[in-house]
């Protein structure tokens, strides 16, 4: 069974090391909040302005003044720290940000990421992430391995603008964890009943395979 959003989330988590600094991009990797394991201490910033963000609300504890950059409501944690945008961006540009965590419209093998323009489309724009992917130590993405039309995401070169070139490190999608490699993208871990063929037949760019690999464990 290909993975759930929140799954996707619990995945990322596990990469998460004590002391991190992480950036969380709008959309999946917000939850990722939700799934920091016991006895690691990481501090979460917003680009909005926000070093230790907490986990999402319980329904009608909402704080309407207390928002992500994707505008969903957030709780904070002691030590929490609120900044303007100038100071937050301050921080990403000079590498302060450990992990960046984002979403993606598409992925090459050689690690360039497509996640803020469909051409012909009304989006956001770009928001932080040109900032984050251009200054982050590390970026994991979170994304579904194909589109509605069950096109794969990972491809051989990004057909949308490119956000970033050369910066995405590992992947975690509905189907499977990857490293982007020179090779490729390598693959380290299945979702759960899902097979090897499966994840090279919906995956455009080169797919390395190396022995048996394992499913992930939930």
């Amino acid at each position: 069974m290909p993975l759930t959003k929140e799954q996707i989330a619990q995945r990322i988590a596990r990469e998460l090391k004590d002391g991190y600094y992480v950036n969380l991009g709008i959309g999946i990797p917000t939850l990722v909040a939700n799934y920091i394991p016991a006895g690691i201490n990481v501090v979460l910033q917003s680009e909005n302005g926000l070093l230790g963000m907490g986990p999402f609300p319980y329904e009608g504890e909402e704080d309407p003044d207390l928002i992500n950059a994707g505008k969903q409501t957030i709780t904070t944690v002691p030590g929490s720290a609120f900044f303007d945008s100038a100071m937050s961006f301050g921080m990403i540009r000079a590498g302060k940000v450990d992990l960046t965590v984002l979403g993606a419209m598409e992925v090459s093998e050689k690690g360039d990421i497509a996640n803020w323009k469909i051409p012909g489309k009304m989006v956001k724009g770009m928001g932080g992430a040109m900032d984050l992917v251009a200054s982050a130590k590390n970026i994991i993405v979170a994304m579904m391995h194909t589109n509605p039309k069950g096109e794969s995401k990972l491809l051989p070169e990004c057909l949308l603008p490119l956000t970033g070139v050369g910066c995405v490190k590992k992947i975690v999608s509905d189907l499977a964890v990857l490293d982007v490699t020179p090779g490729g993208f390598k693959l380290l871990e299945r979702a759960p009943g899902v097979s090897t063929e499966e994840i090279r037949s919906k995956t455009a760019g080169k797919l390395v395979i190396e022995g048996d690999i394992p499913e992930m464990q939930f």
